[in-house]
């Protein structure tokens, strides 16, 4: 449920096609695929169709995903890697739609959060060693001059400037690097082919971030939250179609000795952020919803009330660094607490 780390394999492999699972002796065949994809295993569950129906659909959506993988990549050769390399030079790059589509959601949401999701950071990403899909990572943070260096560069999403698929940057320092927000518009791109196809029940989990659409047979999807210190914090079931991402810092880091780097960095500082353990949105897409756990991640416990309320959220859950658990009222009236999980409700300010 974190900004993911790509596989340094360009290929995706459909690792399981149309397995038949049945929920109960009335409600319709369950169709799953697997595809490894953005370094997670990506499932896809459809309901209401046939088994025909099911499979054109995952060979559809293995296509599109391929596509996504090969474009979107943050740190092997590929369509983003060409933008970001006419970019250092103060050159225009030609880009995809797709890429277009994610600076426009990017500069806005990166305004809204007072910058606290800045996916312009792509240097001071690699710079942490965090272009990779090894972790953990051993060894120590970089020097600190290097990262006041790129901070003090202030690489911006708003520095580009879009004309159709003509990208340019008034600023050489721009990297870009989607991790924080291509899961969850993959997650909604899936979904939207689905829905082309005909399919309306359908639920696409991206390593536990995920989008359901309408119903699993009689019943609405249910969904496990994980706690980061072990188990489940609670449950909920989804209503009609909607996103539930995770960001969390319990998973990619870098170790030194006894210290722990954790992989969402904060824009602002360039350092790894460490208040809170995990956040969790439920949004109407997956990439608003994707975008809005990083930036109330590097938000904190002081500062993620005001820029949910920037995002227009609603629904928040949040696990600090003690393990101790948040909710906004809405999230309270979703979320099943589990047994011996203390919680608090928080209010949004208006």
């Amino acid at each position: 449920m974190l900004a993911f780390p790509m596989t340094r394999r360009l290929h995706i492999c459909l690792l399981l096609l149309c397995l038949g699972l049945s929920a109960c002796q009335r409600s319709p065949e369950v169709h799953q695929a697997e595809f490894f994809v953005f370094g997670t295993v990506l499932d896809v569950s459809v309901q209401g169709v046939d088994r025909a129906a099911a499979s054109r659909a995952f060979a559809e959506l293995q296509r599109d995903f391929q596509t996504m993988h090969r474009d979107w990549h943050a740190w092997e050769p590929g369509m983003l890697t060409r933008v970001n390399e006419a970019f250092a030079a103060g050159n225009p790059a030609t880009a995809t739609a797709d890429i277009v589509e994610m600076i426009r959601r990017s500069q806005r949401l990166e305004t809204r959060s007072g910058g606290r999701f800045n996916p312009a950071i792509g240097a001071l990403i690699g710079l942490w060693g965090f272009h990779t899909s090894d972790y953990p990572i051993m060894g120590p943070p970089p020097p600190a001059e290097a990262i006041e260096r790129l901070v003090g560069q202030n690489p911006s999403t708003t520095d580009i400037e879009v004309d159709g698929l003509t990208l340019n940057s008034r600023n050489p320092a721009v990297q870009l690097d989607f991790g924080g927000i291509a899961k969850g518009y993959a997650v909604d791109l899936a979904c939207a082919r689905l829905n082309t196809l005909g399919i309306d029940n359908a639920i696409v989990n991206a390593g536990g971030d995920l989008r359901a659409m309408g119903n699993h047979g009689d019943r609405p999807w249910r969904v496990a939250i994980r706690d980061p210190q072990g188990g489940i914090v609670g449950t909920l079931e989804t209503v009609s179609d909607e996103a539930v991402f995770t960001s969390g810092n319990y998973e990619r880091f870098r170790q030194h000795g006894e210290a722990r780097y954790p992989h969402i960095l904060d824009p602002r500082s360039g350092w790894p952020v460490q208040a809170l353990s995990s956040v969790t949105v439920i949004a109407s897409e997956g990439l608003l919803a994707d975008a809005a756990a990083t930036a109330l991640t590097v938000a904190g416990p002081d500062e993620w009330t005001e820029v949910a309320q920037a995002l227009g959220l609603e629904q928040v859950l949040l696990v600090d660094a003690a393990g101790r658990v948040f909710l906004t009222p809405a999230m309270a009236q979703r979320v099943t607490v589990a047994e011996g999980i203390e919680s608090e409700v928080v209010e949004i300010s208006p």
